[in-house]
């Protein structure tokens, strides 16, 4: 008779199978979210449309206009940006998912540490995404509209401009993230504040590189991404030093304890 454990029974693999089951119903209530909101936002998707290409409608003048070059792309576009607009709005959800699959490994101290910086986390995204669509997408568009010479007919394609919004939604929701990835660095002891000021002119030039990388292949746009990015740096710099000070008084003070 053979002794070998059935996979089924062996006490090593039920966390295993547990946790990936947790996992997979998580995800899917995040879909069933992004798709429930996504459902009540559909009859809304030309105010949504014009809402987020208003910028570019309000830099255009005589003569210009958006245009599309595909078919489709008059039906597409709104549903995508209406898709978008839906994710965006469940991110609160999703991250709680997150943090519920998240919480119970974590010791209590971590927790008080972890959940305010993720209600942070969200709420800096959301700064973010208002930051691009409130100032940084009308100053691009009004740019790049006056720019043009006057023998030149402006015609932008709503696919591009599509995937230009949406490219500098989450450039600058990911921007406004630098705070907490620095405070998280300094906490974790990976990086010294004292070391990351005396490199600042390093993270500087990255700042402007990754500024380089995922915006127009212009100044202007490069430093609209690259200047915010290394002032909230600096938030990030102050404030990791401040809590980690906290941390080694914290220390200090158990460790004179009897």
């Amino acid at each position: 008779m053979s002794t070998e454990k059935s996979p089924d029974n062996d006490p090593k693999e039920l966390p295993l199978v547990s946790h990936l089951v947790e996992l997979r119903d998580r995800l899917l209530r995040c879909v069933i979210c992004v798709l429930v909101v996504f459902l009540a936002l559909y009859a809304f998707s030309d105010q949504i449309f014009h809402f987020v290409f208003t910028p570019l409608s309000q830099a255009l003048t005589g003569g210009q206009a958006m245009i599309t070059t595909k078919p489709l792309d008059s039906f597409f576009i709104p549903l995508m940006m209406t898709l978008m607009v839906a994710f965006f709005i469940s991110i609160p959800y999703v991250m709680h998912q997150v943090w519920a699959f998240v919480a119970p490994g974590l010791y209590q101290n971590e927790i008080k540490v972890t959940l305010p910086i993720l209600i942070s986390s969200i709420v800096l995204f959301y700064v973010g995404i208002a930051f691009a669509r409130f100032l940084v997408l009308p100053l691009i568009f009004n740019f790049a509209v006056n720019a043009a010479p006057d023998e030149v007919q402006v015609m932008n394609d709503i696919s591009y401009v599509y995937d230009l919004i949406m490219r500098m939604f989450f450039v600058f929701g990911f921007v406004f993230e630098v705070p907490v990835a620095t405070i998280l660095l300094i906490l974790a002891g990976v990086v010294d504040p004292d070391k990351l000021r005396e490199h600042r002119g390093y993270v500087v030039i990255g700042c402007f590189t990754i500024g380089m990388i995922v915006t127009p292949p212009d100044v202007f746009s490069q430093s609209m991404v690259a200047i915010p990015m290394w002032m909230l740096f600096e938030a990030g710099l102050f404030f990791g030093k401040i809590l980690k000070g906290k941390d080694a008084d914290a220390d200090k003070a158990k460790a004179a304890s009897p």
